[in-house]
């Protein structure tokens, strides 16, 4: 790759200074006292031309030039080199570089006639400026796992290779001079993409030693119930929010961010200098709430911690609890004969042929009706008071129990339809592109091409930005299925202003949606409907039974299913093919009813929702069961922890009713018919769904309240060998969970019988 000679003329005509390279991609030539003179043309032009043999250096002989390099430094010209071969696949390095592009060009005004940008031979890019203050060569960003980096600068000692592959506005002949505030933001937004390893934060030994015999510690207790920006929310605020973590930026600073606020830990890192906080270290809430308010005194901060509540001395002595009554063990199976005969027929043999979990099925099928129906159609409770069919389904089981192969059972059809659409959308995108590349003239001449609209349907790793981006242009729903659920709970524990949490409450209610980002385009959903389903681990899940999330009452608008299973031996039975074309065909008829005849939009291109309306008989029922958890919120005998779920109850009702209806329409004729009109059956249906998940929303608190009490009594006695605990807790609740009594003990199932033997 041997740049043209007359265009390198040009170029020390323009001022630059270049270096001749060898194969080896080192110079072949001294080249020291080019990056201060550059070459006179005619000695270019001899160097240029050189093909080895006559010179020597060092006894060897010298390559001939193969390339040509445009040295950095000399007259003020630096360089960001960025180097996407540490990406594995080409969608990768894109997706990198239009992030990386698009982030500069929202920080950076009239970024586009500021910058020359080249593109290199290994799809990496050049960025080429001119700055009255220039560095050396420094890596700047460097991704996780990785050990070259993806942005690094060429400036003093440096040099780049010339290419000819320009995607800027202008080019090499038209180098622009920025100021140093551009240079810094230039930087800041480099630097943005940069992995910094999150380590534990070290507590001083004196403030460790002083805490000795403590149960919580202060800062342990301090950082889980405070958010960094409940600490620094008046010095920083949020710009941007990725999968992993918050960008913030000073209140008042220039540069384009200033930091990162890590989801999973709560810390802080900053890059900036100007505050109070150290920078390029890693931070908690306690140690920031430490300098802030006691000046990097730890020894003052936890006191005051302390003082306020925070942390405990003694371990308490762990008492006999009132767990919520017992749990009918007929409210714990799923109702499927809520659903079309051939549904369920289909369900049962999935359970016969393939173990699959009835309750996990029946969750998903709840979900995928909400996917489908989204905001096609609502159901009026009475006039002013209105439900969308929105669920939010969490299935919990532990690790290897087969929650993903028992959802995928039912969630498969409408997959292949996803994907359908999102295939759709890729040939007529590519056709539009085709369309637009052409000149004023043939688009006249041919057949107008409009730019496509996604219809995707349903996200899984996906952020929050993309999602709402994705609803805005498909109105009737965004289905979000996760296997796993974790993350996305841990994100609703974060930040209470304009955070996620508030997002999600919105979109469960069905009110407008508005996203306002620095970084990309606004975004406004006037009438989200979001279903989301995915799997988590109980044990996982009792960390989010917190009193804040039952405070904004996010917990209590969750569904939970968590049957009892056992892994089964293999079975030698088999479902037959017919079977599962059936199926399959069944939910995709369903889907393109809806999406062809029911979904209807209006002049402003928003989807009016058609109103189903209770029938006489189940307006009737639908009062009875509104009282019956009235009566249920007023009564003394019931827990409290139960009564905070019931009014969701009364929003669940008639959604299970508007979807399990509409799926009951559809199956009558294979045409939606009377689905307007919520029939008796599926108000009675609505109820029993609404018990089983009212009895498994009581199984699953008393199964964490007795799994943290015996945390606790073992934590409390950890100097007692396992017999000893596991009896004295046997005395205080004979009735406790002998499994994750083992469990936690660490032993086996059949050692805790044994224990028993001995009270």
């Amino acid at each position: 790759m041997k740049t043209d000679l007359g265009k390198c003329k040009k170029l020390l005509d323009s001022g630059f200074s270049l270096v001749c390279v060898g194969e080896n991609k080192v110079p072949n030539f001294a080249w020291k006292d080019k990056q201060t003179k550059p070459y006179t043309k005619d000695a270019f032009e001899k160097h240029y031309n050189y093909t080895g043999g006559i010179f020597k250096k060092d006894g060897n002989e010298i390559v001939p030039t193969n390339g040509i390099g445009l040295i950095t430094g000399y007259d003020n010209i630096e360089v960001i080199d960025v180097d996407l071969k540490v990406f594995k696949s080409l969608k990768e390095q894109q997706d990198f570089w239009n992030e990386y592009i698009g982030f500069l060009k929202d920080n950076i005004d009239d970024f586009d006639n500021k910058f020359v940008i080249y593109k290199t031979v290994n799809n990496g890019y050049h960025i080429i400026y001119r700055c009255n203050v220039v560095g050396g060569n420094e890596k700047i960003a460097v991704l996780k796992g990785q050990k070259e980096a993806v942005i690094e600068t060429r400036g003093i000692g440096g040099y780049v290779f010339i290419y000819d592959n320009q995607i800027s506005k202008k080019s090499y002949y038209e180098v622009q001079e920025i100021s140093v505030a551009e240079r810094a933001c230039l930087f800041d937004c480099s630097k943005y993409f940069n992995y910094v390893e999150e380590k534990d934060e070290l507590i001083p030994d004196k403030i460790k030693k002083e805490s000795e015999g403590v149960d919580v510690h202060v800062w342990d207790d301090y950082n889980s119930k405070t958010t960094m920006l409940d600490v620094v929310g008046s010095d920083f605020k949020v710009i941007k929010r990725l999968s992993n973590k918050y960008v913030i930026k000073r209140e008042g600073a220039t540069s384009a961010h200033s930091g990162y606020i890590f989801k999973d830990s709560g810390c802080m890192y900053l890059f900036s200098t100007g505050t109070i906080f150290p920078h390029e270290k890693l931070i908690s809430p306690f140690t920031a709430y430490t300098i802030k308010h006691h000046g990097g005194d730890f020894s003052k901060a936890a006191k005051d911690l302390y003082q306020k509540g925070f942390g405990s001395r003694v371990v308490k002595k762990i008492e006999a609890i009132e767990l919520p009554a017992p749990v009918k063990k007929e409210d714990l199976v799923f109702p499927i004969d809520i659903f079309p005969l051939e549904v369920q027929n289909y369900m049962v043999k999935c359970h016969e042929t393939l173990d699959s979990s009835m309750d996990y099925m029946g969750c998903s099928m709840l979900w995928l009706i909400s996917v489908i129906v989204g905001n096609s159609v609502r159901v009026e409770v009475k006039p002013g008071w209105e439900e969308p069919g929105t669920a939010w389904i969490s299935v919990l089981g532990k690790a290897g129990i087969g929650k993903t192969p028992s959802i995928h059972n039912i969630v498969n059809p409408i997959m292949r339809v996803n994907n359908r659409e999102v295939k759709n959308y890729i040939k007529s995108r590519e056709k539009y592109d085709t369309y637009m590349a052409l000149d004023k003239k043939e688009r006249n001449d041919t057949e107008e091409i409009k730019k496509p609209v996604k219809t995707q349907f349903i996200a899984m790793d996906i952020t929050l930005e993309a999602l709402v981006d994705l609803h805005e242009e498909n109105k009737n729903a965004v289905g979000v299925f996760k296997d796993e659920l974790a993350g996305w709970f841990k994100d609703m524990n974060k930040y209470r202003t304009g955070s996620d949490l508030e997002f999600w409450l919105s979109s469960w209610s069905g009110k407008s949606v508005f996203l306002n980002r620095k970084t990309a385009k606004s975004s406004f959903v006037e009438s989200p409907l979001i279903p989301v389903l995915g799997g988590i681990q109980p044990r996982i899940m009792d960390q989010f039974y917190t009193e804040e999330n039952k405070d904004n009452g996010f917990i209590d608008r969750m569904l939970l299913c968590l049957p009892d299973l056992i892994v089964d031996d293999y079975n030698e039975e088999s479902l037959d093919y017919a079977t599962i074309t059936w199926y399959s065909d069944y939910i995709v008829a369903f889907y393109d009813n809806i999406k062809r005849h029911i979904v209807n939009y209006n002049i402003d291109n928003e989807i009016e929702p058609i109103i189903a309306k209770f029938s006489p008989d189940a307006k009737k029922e639908w009062k009875r069961m509104f009282n019956d958890i009235t009566a249920m919120q007023n009564s003394d005998m019931e827990n409290e922890y139960m009564k905070s779920m019931l009014p969701k109850q009364k929003s669940y009702i008639p959604r299970f009713a508007l979807l399990i209806n509409t799926l009951q329409s559809f199956n009558k004729s294979g045409s939606l018919s009377d689905f307007n009109t919520i029939s008796y059956e599926s108000i009675l249906g609505a109820e029993r769904l609404s018990k089983y998940f009212i009895a498994m929303a009581r199984k699953i608190k008393i199964n964490s309240l007795e799994v943290n009490l015996m945390k606790k009594y073992i934590k409390a006695n950890d100097a007692k060998n396992n017999e000893e605990k596991f009896i004295e807790m046997y005395k205080i609740n004979p009735n406790l969970n002998k499994s994750e009594a083992a469990e936690l003990l660490g032993v086996s199932r059949n050692m805790i019988y044994k224990y028993m033997k001995k009270v």
